[in-house]
């Protein structure tokens, strides 16, 4: 039976009032939309829910709303920000125990949020798909840690959607760090002990090389040294990069609901390409560039590991089929307001492309339309006409997808959702469409730089990943034959790393093999390049530089038309053309207007950069 208004409303009330008490924070403010659940601060925002308020819908929701609240109650963001390790996958892990740690304080404490936090858990693994896992290259370590220490320090088990996922990584969690784990249970109220245990732990998995680790204990302990010693000596190690990116969100906000990526990845199911277009260039050093150009101060230790990969061979059709009907259901949201973009952009398009006559000429096409005059007096001449030359040139328009971790989400959906509106719109006015994504296919360097340890760790190795680029469209193809594929973007384990220089050129030289007359590239990220590995083994700058020389070079020397625009990340400071805007929901807005200003213009002469609230 359908609830009344006032129910909803009182329910909604019900569910603010505990939250605040749970949180003992007063200030409190519990909105309700259709977005993902994220926290910042004291004000959350939660689904609505809807008409129906079944019991599993209460209980989700109000176990939704007890891990934000818990948060607030015992989470230190200082304090977690100061223990939090560097290193992407090792911080996915990092974040996700530290999530366990307040949601079992909250339930050892509360029953009737222990069973909250249950409903919440196993509704948030089935939208994650943990239950129709099978292989552990598939399940994300990070969650399997979360429900792990959360059955050690509570005795609770992991829902039953989520049982595959911990079944699989089990063995190894306890194996390899058993003796660390049975510590975590006298530091649940100390944080700071907490988080020193979890690093050590992280250890024991790989995930944090053990030399950082003793570094920074070495650097926590109380300094003991004479200050008259001038003999000490440090051993010269990689710094670290604090790299400009937008994946430092609050570790116990939108991420940890949303479900990071952890350590998932695909295994090397991955078709040859050496078929494809681009698969066997050297996407770091442009074939034109002189030799003082692009690659003569960047290079990959090795590209044998790279793959240019198309959509479908990443994801088995009845996945991608699940992965496009999610996508689908965003949709439905954002459809009409992007729509009416989209019909502005087309009319833009068509208006240029219309058919003009010059008539009464002496010679051209017969105008069968004055034959009658003709008829009617056979001494009239006949009429010619010609049709006018437009300035609309043939164009094909390229879409490069940033697929690194920071982007999952809410912006890794919206971008889906342009790329397949703007290709629908963009292929009825004639004007073909390419899209194409980038990132790596590992955490943290994948064998790439396992060759490279091998090989004793020689100085300044250049690029240490494993390159993942993904073709989602090509530009021949048409949009119904991929647009199945765009929902691959969605898949969890996916997203990774972001090498923004090589995709580039990689996304540029298909396009120069094109033959249309004008070509445009449009790249969509979120923050700027960003590989541990390779960070932490040579300059800082490495993949900064990279990227602004391939963009320099594109744009003085190239004639594909270059524009971007950064997702919260000020991408100004690279590209010539370019426009920044502060959240995902303004992508469809952005794109329409970037790509409209350029079709009105002749010759593509760039416009000014900007930034929009």
């Amino acid at each position: 039976m359908t609830q009344s208004d006032d129910a909803i409303t009182r329910f909604r009330r019900a569910v603010g009032a505990a939250t605040a008490a749970i949180a003992r924070e007063p200030e409190v403010t519990l909105t309700f939309a259709t977005e993902p659940p994220s926290a910042k601060g004291p004000h959350i925002r939660m689904p609505a829910p809807g008409p129906h308020l079944s019991r599993a819908e209460v209980s989700q929701a109000r176990g939704t709303a007890d891990q934000f609240a818990l948060a607030l109650r015992y989470h230190d963001d200082g304090v977690h920000a100061s223990h939090a390790p560097s290193g992407r996958p090792a911080r996915e892990a990092f974040d996700a125990c530290e999530q366990a740690r307040v949601e079992s304080l909250g339930a050892l404490e509360m029953q009737g949020t222990a069973e909250n936090l249950d409903a919440a858990l196993g509704r948030q693994s089935t939208a994650l798909g943990f239950d129709r896992i099978t292989d552990r290259d598939d399940a994300p370590l990070a969650w399997a840690l979360r429900f792990y220490v959360r059955e050690r320090l509570t005795g609770r088990p992991a829902p039953n959607s989520a049982k595959r996922l911990i079944d699989l990584w089990r063995p190894t969690i306890e194996e390899k760090s058993g003796a660390n784990l049975g510590a975590l249970g006298q530091f649940m109220t100390d944080q700071a002990g907490f988080a020193d245990a979890i690093r050590r732990i992280l250890v024991d998995l790989e995930l944090e090389d053990p030399d950082e680790e003793r570094q920074r204990e070495q650097d926590d302990a109380p300094d003991t040294a004479d200050p008259n010693d001038d003999d000490q000596s440090e051993e010269e190690t990689p710094g670290t990069v604090a790299a400009e990116s937008s994946d430092g969100e609050d570790a116990l906000g939108e991420t940890s609901q949303s479900g990071g990526d952890g350590e998932a990845e695909f295994s090397d199911q991955a078709a040859e390409a050496g078929d494809l277009p681009g698969a066997h260039d050297h996407p770091w050093r442009n074939p034109e560039a002189g030799a003082n150009d692009l690659g003569a101060h960047y290079h990959p230790y090795t590209t044998e590991f790279d793959e240019v990969v198309v959509a479908e061979d990443l994801c088995d059709d009845e996945e991608l089929a699940r992965l496009r009907a999610n996508l689908d259901q965003h949709l439905v949201q954002i459809e009409g307001v992007i729509g009416r973009l989209a019909n502005r952009l087309q009319r833009r398009l068509l208006a240029k492309q219309v058919r003009a006559w010059e008539f009464d000429l002496d010679d051209g096409v017969i105008d069968s339309a004055r034959l009658a005059r003709v008829i009617t007096n056979p001494l009239n001449p006949l009429s010619f006409k010609r049709e006018q030359e437009t300035n609309f040139r043939d164009t094909v328009v390229t879409l490069l997808l940033d697929n690194s971790g920071s982007m999952r989400g809410r912006p890794i959906a919206e971008t889906a959702m342009c790329a397949d509106i703007l290709s629908r719109t963009l292929e009825r006015c004639g004007v073909k469409t390419e899209i194409l994504g980038f990132t790596t296919r590992a955490w943290k360097g994948g064998r790439a730089r396992d060759k490279w340890v091998a090989a004793g760790k020689p100085q300044t190795p250049g690029r240490l990943n494993d390159l993942r680029h993904i073709i989602y469209k090509s530009a021949d193809q048409p949009l119904r034959r991929a647009r199945k594929n765009l929902g691959l973007m969605l898949r969890e384990g996916l997203l990774k790393e972001n090498i923004d220089g090589e995709a580039i050129l990689w996304a540029h030289a298909r396009l120069i093999a094109r033959p249309e007359e004008r070509r445009i590239l449009m790249v969509i990220s979120d923050g700027a390049p960003v590989d541990d590995s390779t960070l932490s083994a040579n300059p800082s700058d490495t993949l900064d530089q990279h990227l602004r020389d391939a963009i320099a070079w594109i744009e003085t020397r190239s004639p594909v038309e270059l524009v971007a625009i950064g997702i919260g990340h000020d991408v100004t400071r690279y590209y010539r053309r370019a426009v920044t805007i502060v959240d995902a929901e303004q992508l469809g807005g952005a794109v329409m207007e970037q790509l409209g200003d350029l079709f009105e213009e002749e010759h593509g002469i760039p416009g000014p950069r900007g930034r929009l609230h």
